[in-house]
């Protein structure tokens, strides 16, 4: 059995891009697959499991030798099991950067294009046999290129992501406007979750000039209720950074509607970070930063000291 998954702190599409290719593998490959996950998917991930009556797939905690596995929507060990090189990868397919350090036992497949979602990557790979695929696997992929493109908005989205979203949605008789209105609700309703789970819920690992880094995102129609637990939540990261091994967790919350990142400034190394990578001027904890929208294509890449 191939174990499919994608990133640590699951999103939308590393939820459900393992559940398409899995389907996929299955259906079609005649290759049984099943999908996993790597940690509780997000508040939208979780109301769209709901929404196309999907289970949550089983929590995977680690690999070893004897296991064979798929990775989607990530290329960076650091959001990978411990021993990912011990197992038997037989496919990346992704849509970061390449960051390097998984190892292979032999020669694999490997798909990475510049595209806005892994969803729609799947959906060149699968081709005209998507026609076999059921509603809710056509919904799942429609879901991943919305959320992912935060409805066209984000900087990342191509041309051919939102052909594709929009092919789905008229086949599926789903109107954009109001589907993604549901998924950022979903996505902003955070009250739930501690400090510590909000700053680990979309969070990433990158090494920034011999700084380790938690680099989180929220994504949000609402800021207001994440910045109005700022001082708390800036309180929680010294302790969220050493348990993870970083040096500092950095949080952008991103306002969807109004396109736009605010990014907590807790001390003096984010201020500096700050200023040398948007070429902003920072007065107090927190700045705004006009346009940022994307961690993939604006703040990574950016990012300096």
């Amino acid at each position: 059995m191939i174990k499919v998954f994608g990133h640590k702190a699951p999103d939308t599409d590393a939820t459900f891009s393992p559940i398409i290719w899995a389907w996929y593998l299955t259906n079609i490959r005649n290759t049984p697959a099943e999908p996993r996950l790597l940690g509780e998917p997000n508040t939208e991930a979780a109301f769209l499991l709901k929404h196309w009556g999907f289970a949550k797939p089983a929590h995977l905690v680690d690999v070893d030798a004897n296991d064979t596995v798929a990775i989607l929507d990530t290329n960076n060990p650091a959001e990978l099991p411990a021993h990912i090189n011990d197992a038997n990868i037989l496919s990346i397919i992704d849509h970061h950067l390449l960051v390097g350090g998984i190892k292979t036992r032999s020669p694999i497949e490997i798909t990475i294009r510049p595209l806005a979602c892994t969803a729609t990557l799947l959906h060149d790979l699968i081709g005209a046999d998507l026609a076999k695929a059921p509603r809710e696997i056509k919904g799942a992929m429609l879901s991943c290129i919305l959320s992912d493109t935060l409805q066209f908005r984000s900087p990342t989205t191509t041309p051919h992501d939102r052909a594709v979203a929009e092919k789905l949605a008229a086949e599926l008789a789903i109107d954009i406007p109001a589907f993604a209105a549901e998924l950022f609700a979903a996505k902003s309703d955070v009250s739930a979750f501690s400090d510590a789970e909000l700053l680990r819920m979309d969070s990433k690992e990158y090494e920034v000039a011999g700084k380790q880094l938690r680099v989180s995102v929220l994504e949000t129609t609402a800021p207001k209720v994440v910045l109005d637990r700022k001082a708390s939540m800036m309180a929680s990261m010294p302790g969220v950074a050493a348990e993870d091994g970083a040096d500092q967790v950095l949080l952008f919350v991103v306002d969807i509607l109004r396109e736009e990142a605010t990014l907590l400034v807790p001390n003096a190394l984010v201020k500096q970070m700050a200023e040398a990578s948007f070429g902003c001027t920072v007065t107090g904890d927190t700045v705004v930063l006009p346009g940022i929208m994307s961690r993939k294509k604006q703040i990574i890449p950016a990012l300096k000291l």
